[in-house]
């Protein structure tokens, strides 16, 4: 999609580089990460509003350190340079950066010692974020210091005149409270943008460039019923109309009653061309006896493509695959770190493409989740579908703990349901990121009524985030996991037991296979 102004983040390999990303979108301008030796020819072609080094973990005077192509700074655009992008300026600039005598993690205070279009004169100290363990030791020609800490006397850093700026602290993270006025001051007060990009302007820009690649040709779509899925059938329908046909597949391993409803929201309500397909023995079959977790995800994500296979070629003459590949997935192969080294087996419909001469469509390849849901809100798409947690692609079969059966799937969607019921009955449903049951291959010895009882173990998991990189569990009120526990053990036969996690990510993570 074309954009008339976008800035350019290079990634140095910092852990909040994807963040930088969507607090310049959320300041109204349109971003994109590359790595940071990107050609410069393409950066030139690109002719970005402004750049932003990011963070990173290396040291700039090593001989393997990140280092960019040093024309960058000969373009004349606007630079702001994060933590290891700070000192990238200064290295390139013929300033000196060396170990710093104490290193800072963590909270710190700021003070401005100098206002600036970045930094506005304010007699408080800020609080923000550090993460460093080198530091200035002196200034490039035509710099001065802005800001300083207790243990940082360089901690932001300008040359006015050349728009060039640097902090040594993390504007982007939740951590520093003012981090996003910052980040608003260089994009509007430096770097002179004209924003605009919302929710609004991607819809209407996506239905025309959607119109246009499709032509009169047919489009097919995997609706599961998630946030990513559900809003790209409304907005290609929006655009194509009855050129798209949408294919629902029930693995058997869905959340409770989720295929009716998707079926009941899409195909009647938005009148989609929408076909339900029934699978469940075949994925239950091919699951028969597996407990290996990375097992699981490669079977279900293989009889996923096979049962699409079937059911498109039915249809016939169609031109393209739509996905909800997201920008994060996009951009996790090419940025500093190289291809993830755990990249989840069953991620959308992948191989189909090649195996049946289809050409992608993937309207949401630029957007992160959090403005998906916003896309979803400008379709009008009901909150139920643009609220809903986070769901695994091969569903409940990474959260049976052990092998997968047919009852071992109803315990944990009657469990599931009950746990999720409970959390919006009580309004805790909106307030953690993501909520969920997990069946333990355990038993546990109970008593019920007069009679001894030896049944599975429950695990409810909810935690709370920002963006799924790191997470606490959710301080749930233990009357609300009393009602959640006395409801899934009276109500479903064959668990006697519920427990809940009390572990963060990290060291743990979200989902537990």
């Amino acid at each position: 999609m074309q954009h008339s102004e976008v800035v350019l983040i290079l990634d140095f390999g910092s852990q909040y580089t994807q963040l930088i990303a969507r607090r310049v979108r959320e300041c109204g301008v349109y971003s994109e990460i590359h790595p940071y030796n990107i050609p410069f020819e393409k950066i030139e072609t690109m002719d970005p509003a402004a750049i932003v080094f990011s963070g990173g973990p290396s040291s700039v005077y090593e001989d393997d350190a990140p280092i960019p192509d040093g024309r960058i700074f000969s373009l004349n655009k606007p630079i702001l340079g994060i933590c290891y992008g700070l000192q990238v300026i200064a290295h390139k600039l013929d300033g000196e950066v060396d170990r710093s005598a104490k290193r800072e993690y963590g909270r710190a205070e700021l003070k401005v010692l100098k206002g600036s279009p970045l930094l506005e004169a304010n007699h408080k100290p800020l609080t923000v974020w550090m993460s460093h363990g080198d530091a200035l030791k002196s200034l490039p020609n035509g710099f001065e210091v802005l800001a300083n800490s207790s243990n940082s006397p360089i901690c932001a850093i300008g040359n006015i005149g050349e728009k060039i700026y640097g902090v040594q602290f993390h504007p982007e993270v939740v951590h520093t409270p003012g981090g996003k006025e910052i980040l608003h001051n260089f994009l509007y007060n430096v770097a002179g943008c004209k924003g605009g990009w919302n929710a609004g302007s991607f819809v209407e820009q996506a239905i025309k460039n959607i119109r246009n690649k499709v032509g009169d040709e047919r489009v097919i779509l995997a609706l599961s019923g998630g946030v990513d899925s559900s809003v790209a059938a409304v907005l290609l329908h929006n655009a194509i109309g009855d050129k798209l046909y949408c294919f629902h597949i029930d693995t058997g391993l869905m959340r409770k009653g989720e295929s009716e409803e998707v079926v009941r929201v899409f195909r009647d309500h938005y009148k989609m061309n929408l076909d339900f397909v029934d699978a469940s023995n075949t994925f239950l079959g091919k699951l028969s006896g597996v407990e290996d977790p990375e097992r699981k995800r490669k079977i279900v994500g293989n009889a996923f493509i096979e049962v699409f296979e079937q059911e498109a070629k039915k249809l016939g003459g169609i031109g393209y695959l739509a996905q909800g590949t997201l920008y994060p997935d996009v951009i996790e192969s090419v940025s500093f770190k190289g291809p993830s080294h755990t990249i989840k087996t069953h991620h959308n419909v992948g191989g189909l493409p090649e195996r049946m001469n289809l050409k992608l469509i993937e309207p949401f390849h630029e957007l992160f989740k959090d403005e998906v849901r916003e896309v979803g809100k400008e379709l009008g798409l009901p909150e139920r579908f643009l609220k809903r947690h986070p769901f695994p692609g091969p569903g409940l079969a990474v959260r049976i703990l052990g092998p997968i059966t047919k009852e071992n799937v109803k315990l944990l969607q009657e469990a599931d349901a009950i746990f999720n019921e409970e959390l919006e009955k009580s309004g805790w449903y909106d307030k953690v990121w993501q909520a969920f049951t997990v069946l333990l291959p355990v038993r546990s010895v109970g008593v019920m009524g007069d009679q001894r009882t030896y049944e599975q173990v429950a695990a409810i998991r909810a935690v709370t985030s920002v963006d799924g990189m790191t997470a606490d569990f959710a301080e749930l009120p233990h009357d609300l996991l009393g009602s959640v526990s006395t409801r899934i053990i009276n109500e479903v036969r064959g668990i006697n037991r519920v427990v809940y996690d009390v572990s963060s990510k990290p060291p743990s993570t979200i989902e537990w296979e």
